[in-house]
């Protein structure tokens, strides 16, 4: 999620969320691969942001161009920031609230 006063990195919109699973996204801006940020603008029901939001690594592929994609995702996976289900990938996005806590 985006933190006032710092690079934006992509800016990526979620336009649907279920169960944390990221459904439906577009990238609005690609200038910083290596620092991807979600902004959600969808009816969020309870337990879909309970936790972590994850976007298929598929889908950053799609946004960011595999080259990029591939460059980057070691540093991703060694920073913890992959999870894997049910043999899909997951970029992992912490939740910030309007206190400043990461969930």
């Amino acid at each position: 999620m985006h933190i006032p006063g710092q690079n934006p990195g992509v800016r990526i919109l979620v336009t649907a969320v279920f169960e944390r699973l990221v459904y439906h996204c577009a990238c609005l801006d690609d200038r910083d691969p290596a620092h991807p940020v979600l902004e959600v603008d969808a009816l969020l029901r309870p337990g879909d942001a309970d936790g972590p939001l994850l976007l298929p690594v598929a889908d950053y592929k799609r946004m960011a161009g595999f080259e990029v994609a591939f460059a980057h995702l070691p540093g991703f996976r060694a920073a913890g920031r992959t999870e894997t289900r049910d043999g899909v990938e997951y970029l992992v996005f912490p939740l910030w609230s309007s206190t400043g806590d990461v969930t």
